[in-house]
């Protein structure tokens, strides 16, 4: 499989109002979020989950929103604006080999790597920074698209966040995606 990052035009319909009414974002993530926490939303697009993550954390919480592309960034940052919470996303742009997140180190309560693992050409460095990041017992929920990426790919990511120090919590369902949750194991 080649490693691709979906193309920033996609975005528009990656947040459109079809998509919402196919899967409702507050159904995937709210039982995994609450007022205050500190979200890491990798590959976010242009903010089909931050919206809604950044109204479930509440003004005490925060999401850190990265992607490799600004045009993903600038626009989410517009919608964020547009629905007024701007204040608690941090939108930020990434490299290639890093997520840049060394000033969140031990912070994160929750990472959702939403249909993004299968893009990056390694996951283990990923999944190092996301461990680095996150707070001891912190959930990692990875999702990705069934049919898009094989079963043998999705358990190698599996395999991959637990050599990062992640283990297996539960596998839910969401619609048209191969998931789990994980928890980071104390240090």
């Amino acid at each position: 499989m080649s490693h691709r990052v979906c193309p920033w035009w996609l975005g528009y319909f990656l947040a459109s109002p079809i998509r919402r009414w196919m899967m409702k974002p507050q159904d995937v993530i709210g039982p995994y979020v609450r007022p205050g926490l500190t979200v890491l939303e990798p590959g976010p697009g242009m903010g089909f989950f931050t919206l809604p993550l950044a109204q479930l954390v509440g003004k005490s919480g925060r999401v850190i929103a990265i992607d490799v592309q600004p045009k993903m960034i600038d626009s989410l940052k517009q919608r964020a604006q547009k629905a007024e919470l701007l204040d608690r996303i941090d939108a930020r742009t990434s490299t290639a080999t890093s997520l840049g997140v060394d000033d969140a180190q031990g912070t994160v309560d929750l990472t959702l790597a939403f249909a993004m693992v299968h893009e990056l050409p390694d996951g283990h460095p990923f999944f190092r920074e996301v461990a680095d990041a996150s707070k001891p017992g912190a959930l990692l929920l990875i999702a990705e698209p069934a049919g898009h990426v094989k079963p043998d790919k999705f358990d190698a990511e599996v395999r991959e966040a637990q050599a990062a120090g992640f283990t297996v919590v539960d596998r839910p369902a969401i619609k048209r995606s191969q998931a789990v949750l994980m928890r980071k194991t104390a240090k």
